[in-house]
């Protein structure tokens, strides 16, 4: 199969453009089966092309770009990415014209956003040619541009945060930290949480929202439950979770500590740690506080096969892959993990 874009096999970003595009969700399939050993797996999966909301880039002398995987250490200047929506892309066309090669020697990365509603670029400098750097991208033409010196996180123009819409909810992120990629895979994903969910009596219950980002779970669910608790360790996502929900509680805290919250009897949890996984800690406090149902999200297999293990006592109730990442390996688990009261 021939790769729609002409970087593949230079650019380090996806690996899979020679594949055909049923053969990777199969694989990926294969893959989840194998490291949770359950094979009723569901499969959702959306656009193959055009999906990604966001990319971070590099300057160098010739413009815009990315890391060569051919040459490690080495920039491939870029006209487009055939992963990221058009939005994006007509940003990168956008710096490519305005960002002279004198410009790029200053400026070292940045980070381009666009939703459906916002777009923003968040903009890493060298701080020691800032004044020059600052006045430049004052005139650059997106609605919202944050800097990042080294010593200070600001909004030059427009706002901080980016808004997207999910499920028809409006949520806020900080323009330079995590939100999910994919907005329409992301959107499926919340869906199929909450059929989970609506399955069990959760009325009189507390949802944990554990690494729970902005919200967008916790807040998604917030008219099931008694309680939704958003719990994350970056204050920026925590005050972006506030905003997008006012009824709901958010607390900064480390995922290891939420012994330390005031918790109901009855207690639901969905977790969607790092692709490191949840640590020791964080597994023996959720062991401790037995939660009905935990919904585990990974992005990574390898350490959803090992993180489950651990919870000797929950079995597996369903498990889906969420294709966010096309072209490419990662992919996306949603586990229900049920306690065992037998």
């Amino acid at each position: 199969m021939k790769p729609l874009c002409p970087y593949f096999g230079k650019c380090g970003g996806c690996e899979l453009q020679h594949i055909e595009y049923p053969i990777q969700l199969e694989n990926k399939k294969k893959t989840l089966q194998r490291a949770i050993n359950f094979e009723n797996i569901e499969v959702f999966s959306g656009y193959d092309y055009f999906y990604r909301n966001r990319l971070d880039v590099l300057f160098h002398k010739k413009g815009i770009g990315l890391r060569r995987k051919d040459r490690p250490g080495e920039i491939i200047n870029i006209e487009r990415c055939v992963i990221c929506t058009e939005k994006v892309n007509s940003i990168i066309t956008d710096m490519q014209k305005f960002f002279t090669e004198n410009d790029t020697r200053t400026f070292r990365s940045a980070i381009i956003r666009a939703s459906d509603f916002d777009n923003a670029v968040f903009f890493n400098l060298d701080h020691l040619r800032l004044k020059g750097a600052i006045n430049k991208i004052g005139e650059f033409n997106a609605k919202n541009i944050v800097v990042n010196t080294g010593n200070s996180v600001f909004p030059l123009k427009g706002n901080i945060f980016v808004r997207e819409k999910l499920n028809k909810k409006s949520f806020y992120y900080y323009s330079g930290g995590f939100f999910q990629n994919n907005t329409k895979m992301a959107e499926k994903m919340i869906q199929y949480s909450r059929k989970i969910l609506e399955k069990y009596d959760t009325k009189d219950a507390q949802l944990i929202d554990l690494y729970g980002g902005v919200g967008t779970f916790g807040i998604s669910n917030a008219d099931l439950f008694k309680k939704i608790t958003v719990v994350e360790n970056s204050r920026e996502s925590v005050a972006c979770a506030k905003m997008n929900n006012r009824k709901i509680e958010a607390i900064a805290l480390d995922a290891s500590k939420i012994k330390r919250l005031k918790l109901l009897p009855k207690l639901f949890m969905i977790t969607d740690p790092p692709r490191s996984g949840m640590d020791q800690k964080t597994i023996n406090t959720i062991k401790e506080l037995k939660p009905e149902v935990i919904i585990y999200i990974s992005c990574n297999p390898r350490q959803l096969e090992k993180d489950i293990k651990k919870f000797s006592k929950y079995k597996i109730e369903s498990a889906a892959l969420f294709d966010l990442f096309p072209q490419t390996n990662h992919i996306e688990a949603v586990v229900e993990l049920k306690i065992n009261c037998a």
